[in-house]
């Protein structure tokens, strides 16, 4: 799956299972870290965690499968690298701590239009 694609997939898997504040950001000119960084806050300690589940269920199923994750003792940052596409869940209290907006605000933000 090339990224772009892969980081739209994730962003709609997430706001398909009401994460909040879902956010793709297009960081190829900030870093050689990815391409492209997903951000989404879930509502509790179990919302994230079933949020960053199925994100890595989903697209294992479509053949994408992470490098990497992170987070599955915390439940309040999971992180799943995707080598060019890197995918961050947070708690609404690690979001903030972390600010990973303002720290990557160089970035362009390419987060698509939701349906209501």
């Amino acid at each position: 799956m090339e990224p772009k694609t892969l980081a739209m997939e994730a962003a709609r898997l997430l706001d398909s299972k009401k994460a909040t504040r879902v956010k793709v950001l297009r960081v190829t000119d900030v870093t050689v870290m990815a391409d492209y960084f997903v951000i989404a806050s879930g509502t509790s300690s179990t919302h994230v965690k079933s949020l960053a589940e199925e994100v890595e269920f989903r697209l294992k199923e479509a053949g994408e499968a992470p490098l990497r994750t992170e987070g599955f003792h915390t439940n309040n940052w999971f992180l799943l690298d995707y080598g060019s596409v890197i995918v961050h869940v947070f708690s609404p209290e690690a979001r903030e701590f972390y600010d990973l907006e303002h720290l990557w605000a160089d970035g362009e933000d390419v987060t698509p239009a939701f349906e209501e």
